[in-house]
């Protein structure tokens, strides 16, 4: 077997896509997460919230994997509103370091006209490199 899924315990079923995808060289592909709970409910409909959330569920999937979130080499993030994103950066970098420390990997965003659920304002895919 080239990879693993990794999918977080106690967390619902991914339907159609994994959350993690390890491969045998220690690579941990993230698919995007978004502002809800293992349960797939939205932990609420502010910016900050879900961005929080979103970050703590790469950090869960890091974790399963047996990674850390150091180990986490690149972010991408996909916002639908810039204006939202800029006006809360005091906020942003706050939310960011409760979840993630000081561990700043690559990172790019992307501002799209909506995501797939309707209530998701951010998603944030990432890569993980598990020694």
């Amino acid at each position: 077997m080239t990879h693993k899924t990794i999918h977080p315990k106690n967390w619902l079923p991914a339907k159609g896509y994994a959350n993690g995808m390890l491969t045998k060289d220690g690579v941990l592909h993230i698919g995007g997460q978004i502002g809800w709970d293992g349960d797939k409910q939205f932990v609420s409909d502010n910016f900050i919230d879900q961005m929080r959330q979103a970050l703590s569920n790469i950090r869960q999937i890091v974790e399963t994997a047996g990674g850390r979130v150091e180990d986490v080499t690149r972010l991408t993030w996909f916002v639908t509103s810039k204006a939202e994103y800029l006006a809360a950066q005091r906020e942003i970098g706050t939310a960011y370091r409760e979840v993630f420390g000081r561990h700043f990997p690559a990172m790019s965003l992307v501002v799209v006209a909506g995501l797939v659920e309707d209530q998701a304002k951010v998603e944030i895919e990432a890569t993980a490199h598990i020694a």
